[in-house]
């Protein structure tokens, strides 16, 4: 555990195959009629629950100031809540083998974003890893989702916008980062805050659906919950350790996962172009993280 914990690409790997499975579990829940805000609010309630009482078995807190809680509340909306309403949204309609591949556009603008902001720029190689896996993303995207099933532009755009929250994200968090603050510690405040938002806004819009639809799928609530917590300790310990355009990786790692469970679990089927764009994607990860290694 002590390896991985200070593994970069250990990190992104395990980061990247458990963000994998959310686009699984997601349309599996929306199948079974729970409401994409609910899921939402099961993943980060759940996350927090479970992270929160790992955090008080080391003898750690969640300390309150007004720079943290402005942190907060920001990185639960753009990283969390917005993007999972985006996500459990889109998978009905997309896919979720296709919707995780919408990860994969998050390193390119999470590296625009970081050039306009100054943060650290990765070298030749990274920058030329990106745009491979940037054209594989271009191909995939072309597609619309499974094959015989084109989706409306609607849905696409807001396949799209996933991303885009997921690279403000990266930047928002590098930028406002707490000093003195863990990884556990800042994972429990933002996803209490995600969590309380999302109820809120059920609450007030009557949107949340049936709570009871969650009583018949108990196995793969304790799924979600169990992966999300263990990803979200490694996601803030990966943006430390690699920054925010090294983070931005684990798209590529869950969209991989995201496509082959997709098709192996859901059977779901896409098209020829969608798995050579998934290949080459790939090779766009190999060249980031060589890339990363040097660096």
């Amino acid at each position: 555990m002590t390896k991985l914990w200070d593994s970069a690409i250990g990190l992104l790997l395990a980061t990247g195959g458990l963000l994998g499975l959310t686009p699984l579990f997601g349309k599996m829940a929306t199948h079974g009629g729970v409401s994409a805000p609910l899921w939402a609010f099961v993943v980060s309630s759940g996350a927090a629950a479970v992270l929160l009482c790992a955090l008080l078995a080391r003898r750690g807190a969640v300390r309150l100031t007004p720079h943290r809680l402005r942190y907060f509340a920001v990185t639960a909306a753009i990283s969390y809540v917005i993007p999972n309403l985006l996500m459990f949204s889109a998978i009905p309609h997309l896919g979720a083998g296709y919707t995780g591949v919408m990860y994969t556009l998050s390193p390119v603008i999470t590296l625009g974003l970081s050039i306009l902001f100054r943060q650290r720029r990765p070298n030749t190689l990274g920058i030329a890893g990106i745009a491979v896996g940037f054209v594989g993303a271009v191909m995939v995207a072309a597609t619309r989702g499974e094959a015989g099933q084109p989706a409306e532009p609607l849905w696409v755009v807001a396949g799209l916008l996933i991303p885009v929250c997921l690279a403000a994200g990266n930047i928002y968090r590098t930028i406002d980062w707490p000093k003195s603050a863990g990884p556990i510690e800042l994972a429990v405040g933002s996803h209490v805050a995600s969590a309380a938002m999302l109820l809120v806004g059920m609450l007030v819009m009557g949107a949340g659906g049936p709570v009871g639809s969650l009583a018949d799928a108990p196995l793969l609530v304790l799924a979600q919950v169990a992966a999300a917590s263990a990803m979200f300790a490694l996601f803030f310990r990966l943006q430390a350790v690699g920054g925010p355009v090294y983070l931005s990786q684990i798209g590529y790692v869950g969209a991989a996962v995201g496509l082959v469970f997709g098709v192996s679990i859901l059977g779901e089927r896409y098209e020829t172009m969608t798995w050579a764009g998934a290949a080459i994607i790939t090779v766009g990860v190999l060249m980031t993280t060589k890339a990363e290694g040097r660096a």
